[in-house]
């Protein structure tokens, strides 16, 4: 890959943070609580996706008889009492020190809330690497898109390259005009990730060793 971008753009969850097992974890203490089926990590990797409400329904909540709001907190509550037993991804910080060498800035565009994803990228100490933090306003995993085209008009619409873990990131690459990889070692599985059409990586380490190493 030639690195002429001016700009990378990172996801978080599933990319920067290592957070898919805690995830699962949590989803099926939550569905075994509502009497649904528990699910493996490739079932996990199959069904999920942004908005999330749409891999609730996947994974069996009829939200006519309970409130996605309520399901949504309680996943929370537990994700954000037990979020820093996660690690950052293998090879991201060699990654984040490249791209600075390099010249080139960098920023989370994020459908993390905001605020709790700004004290988690204080806490793990990188912050110093990012220009741009940018989360939604609420805990419920919706759409990026938007705060994708604030974010690079705020670039100045540069050349930039979003990096990301699901299909909403390719799309919300495409929205905001830039190109993007995608990585498979987060929230979706490969063959999901390959249909886009874009390169696909199995890990954030080979992505590190095939254009740095």
């Amino acid at each position: 890959m030639n690195f002429t971008y001016e700009h990378i753009i990172w996801d978080w969850n599933g990319t920067i943070l290592d957070d898919v097992d805690l995830c699962l974890e949590i989803g099926n203490n939550l569905f075994s609580k509502y009497n649904l089926n528990t699910i493996t990590k490739e079932k996990y990797k199959a069904i999920f996706t942004i908005p999330i409400k749409d891999y609730y329904k996947s994974a069996g909540f009829d939200f006519s008889k309970y409130s996605f709001e309520k399901i949504g907190k309680e996943w929370m509550n537990v994700y954000e009492k037990r979020k820093y037993e996660c690690k950052l991804s293998k090879n991201l910080l060699d990654t984040l020190q490249k791209f600075s060498s390099l010249g080139i800035e960098q920023s989370i565009l994020s459908a993390y809330k905001h605020d709790y994803l700004t004290e988690m990228v204080r806490k793990f100490n990188i912050d110093s690497y990012f220009k741009n933090i940018v989360g939604v306003d609420n805990i419920y995993a919706e759409s990026k898109i938007e705060l994708g085209k604030k974010l690079i008009e705020n670039l100045g619409n540069c050349n930039a390259l979003l990096i990301g873990d699901t299909v909403h990131d390719f799309d919300v690459a495409k929205e905001i005009g830039v190109e993007s990889i995608l990585i498979s070692g987060g929230h979706q599985s490969i063959e999901k990730l390959k249909n886009t059409g874009t390169k696909v990586y199995n890990s954030l380490n080979e992505f590190y060793s095939k254009n740095f190493e």
